[in-house]
């Protein structure tokens, strides 16, 4: 009985306690993850609009813009919780359609691994918001 106590006491409590930053810390790696794969798509266009064709997403220019603008605003937002829930909705549905159109003749390892990992981030965040430290819980409560 003592050791359940010792663990309670010095393990589970603090882990408890810190499980309250780990929304944001995801949602802030998230957001810095579409950020970063952002700014080269922005930097640019051109590039990127002809990548989008090649994927068959046509027309490119306006589907890659479209992308880029995305994962730069969206990344920016998520980083600093701001509408968290709308950019991580749209971000889960660009992933979707990744993996169902882009990579999903890939394979999972090697393949699509990252992508579904960023889907399934995107719809925790959906799902429970911004959490603390965030411009949606001070603006909007939560």
């Amino acid at each position: 009985m003592e050791y359940i106590a010792l663990l309670k006491n010095y393990l589970l409590i603090p882990v408890l306690n810190l499980s309250l930053f780990t929304g944001p810390l995801l949602r802030v790696v998230v957001g810095l993850i579409f950020f970063m794969h952002g700014v080269p798509k922005m930097k640019d266009v051109k590039g990127t609009a002809k990548m989008f064709d090649s994927m068959g997403f046509r027309p490119g220019y306006l589907w890659g813009t479209f992308i880029a603008l995305l994962e730069v605003v969206g990344g920016f937002a998520l980083i600093f919780g701001f509408l968290s829930q709308f950019f991580a909705f749209f971000f889960a549905i660009q992933m979707g359609v990744v993996i169902f159109t882009v990579k999903r003749k890939m394979g999972l390892v090697n393949g699509y691994e990252l992508d579904l990992l960023l889907l399934a981030a995107c719809l925790v965040i959906f799902t429970r918001g911004s959490g603390i430290l965030s411009i949606d819980q001070v603006l909007l409560g939560f």
